[in-house]
């Protein structure tokens, strides 16, 4: 049984920090990024905003009512209703 030797992994060098500044710059601008997604995800203890308290009600309730249209669109091939 023969070994064959494996090639090492060159480690890249590790961006400086105004390019790593830039590129998350970049990315924001493209993306259109304006809060931090895990803030509109879940729920905090951390104190929040009136306006963003009222985007995240808002945000859960449209992913909630998308949540049941597509829960009931899925049944209704099979012929169940769905309340």
């Amino acid at each position: 049984m023969t070994q064959q030797r494996q090639k090492t992994i060159g480690t890249s060098p590790a961006p400086s920090s105004g390019d790593y500044d830039d590129a998350v710059a970049a990315f924001i601008r493209n993306k259109g990024i304006t809060r931090c997604p895990t803030a509109c995800l879940v729920r905090t203890q951390a104190s929040v905003p009136a306006a963003d308290r009222a985007a995240l009600e808002q945000y859960e309730a449209e992913r909630d009512r998308l949540r049941r249209e597509n829960v009931a669109a899925g049944a209704r091939p099979f012929g169940v209703i769905v309340p």
